[in-house]
């Protein structure tokens, strides 16, 4: 009687497997999703940091929004203080003097010059 030759032992043979008995476990899966949300979180504070409004810094910051349109809006940062001003397309009027000239270049910059108080 012939037999089979025997499977190899459990010790001889290598160990293929890919997951160990506790990488099924759900609770590892959840701390792997509070760690990406930490990421996440971390990136957002970076990008707050990094805004020219950022409401923690003390610079002096003045935005354009929309230039030379009806609804152009101006908005100053002087510290906390932040301030709008909209455009309401009427032409300012008051009293006052003029105070110089102003000159657009051919390169598109503006030169103003100051007349000689008097």
């Amino acid at each position: 009687m012939n037999r089979p030759a025997a499977a190899p032992s459990q010790a001889t043979r290598p160990r293929l497997r890919i997951l160990d008995e506790d990488d099924d476990d759900p609770v590892l899966s959840t701390i792997n999703l509070i760690d990406v949300f930490l990421v996440v979180i971390g990136m957002l504070l970076i990008a707050v940091i990094n805004n020219p409004m950022n409401p923690f810094s003390d610079d002096k910051l003045t935005i354009i929004r929309n230039e030379g349109q009806p609804n152009m809006e101006i908005i100053t940062k002087d510290g906390q203080k932040i301030t709008r001003f909209k455009a309401s397309g009427a032409s300012g009027e008051g009293d006052g003097e003029k105070a110089g000239t102003a000159y657009r270049m051919k390169d598109g910059t503006m030169v103003y010059v100051p007349t000689a108080k008097p």
